[in-house]
């Protein structure tokens, strides 16, 4: 399927304005429902005052934060110590652009993405990699030994899963032969040849695994470890900055979600099967993509309501003795097949 005329800039800075807020309220309103799914999971009522089905939690939630103090701790590096959370925010949100939503011209006329990139995988790589300097930055700028800690662990903690997250995402890339989202979702890895299909599903666990840590969600979500370090690199962090981090690990969650649809599940695509129920259904836009999204976000809060937090030194046993070399496997695999099989 050829690309539509790339949209002109002004229509990309509304598409981009409107993908910001869409990300912000769905932040907003996924909190109200991991709140509500841990309660059902635990045996307890979730929030369930304000509001019918507690819709209207998030602006109370959103009012109490703005109106809390915000404290700046005097030894902090004032200016860097605000910069953190603006660089968490603005890289979860930034990722989110090469995501293809549909085909093209199925946006009232435009194409459902910001930013169609020939290399949009390393694009999205390279910008969530990049949120861990807020995390750091945060830590190391409040001048406060938890607070570092979990600024120490992030840095540590993305070495060790980064390689395992590279590499699964290698054995898409041979198979698809393209680093552009868009072409990678008209390809679809899995109408290949079924001999790569094993290198692909050990890729395919490797990364979500590796996806998990990333987003910092239980259990690896070692920098904030509040049984340990009080709220890790959170610790000294209050009101409209606190409120920062919490949106950039929501959105990094959804940017998560919807990476991993996008490189395995056909993202906007849905299964051929679906047509004879409805003919075109399988080629919804929006919807098949909202739908895998909506399974992995309950994943991450299935995982948390279900796993105990890993001890550090299992977490770097596992990035480096298991998910680097499974990863490894994965993209070996791949690439004998493609190489003496095909």
């Amino acid at each position: 399927m050829s690309p539509a005329a790339p949209d002109p800039l002004w229509i990309t800075f509304i598409k981009a304005l409107v993908l910001c807020l869409v990300l912000l309220g769905a932040f907003a309103y996924m909190t109200v429902i991991e709140r509500r799914l841990l309660g059902r999971f635990q045996h307890r009522y979730g929030p369930n005052r304000v509001g019918p089905f507690a819709v209207l939690q998030p602006i109370a939630d959103a009012i109490k934060t703005i109106f809390k103090e915000d404290l700046v701790m005097t030894s902090a590096d004032k200016f860097v110590y605000i910069l953190a959370p603006a660089i968490s925010i603005v890289c979860a949100l930034s990722a989110f652009g090469a995501i293809p939503a549909g085909p093209p011209g199925s946006l009232f006329g435009f194409n459902p993405w910001v930013m169609d990139l020939d290399i949009g995988i390393l694009y999205i790589l390279a910008v969530t990699s990049l949120g861990v300097y807020g995390i750091f930055l945060g830590g190391w700028a409040s001048n406060s030994k938890y607070a570092l800690l979990g600024g120490l662990r992030s840095s540590a903690q993305i070495i060790s899963y980064e390689l395992g997250l590279g590499l699964s995402v290698l054995a898409v890339i041979m198979v698809a032969g393209t680093l552009n989202l868009r072409e990678l979702v008209d390809l679809g890895v899995w109408s290949v040849s079924p001999w790569l299909w094993p290198g692909l599903i050990l890729a395919f666990g490797t990364f979500v695994v590796s996806a998990t840590a990333e987003v910092n969600r239980s259990p690896f979500d070692l920098p904030e470890a509040e049984q340990e370090l009080v709220a890790g690199y959170l610790t000294e962090y209050s009101s409209i900055k606190w409120a920062l981090y919490q949106m950039a690990e929501y959105v990094n969650m959804l940017t998560a979600a919807a990476f991993i649809s996008t490189l395995f599940l056909g993202g906007w695509r849905g299964p051929g099967f679906v047509d004879r129920l409805i003919h075109g259904m399988s080629e919804w836009p929006f919807i098949w993509l909202i739908a895998k999204m909506a399974i992995f976000m309950f994943m991450f809060i299935w995982l948390k309501a279900t796993l105990p937090r890993l001890r550090y030194d299992q977490l770097m046993r596992l990035g480096w003795l298991y998910l680097f070399e499974l990863a490894l496997l994965s993209a070996l695999i791949t690439g004998a097949v493609i190489a003496f099989v095909l």
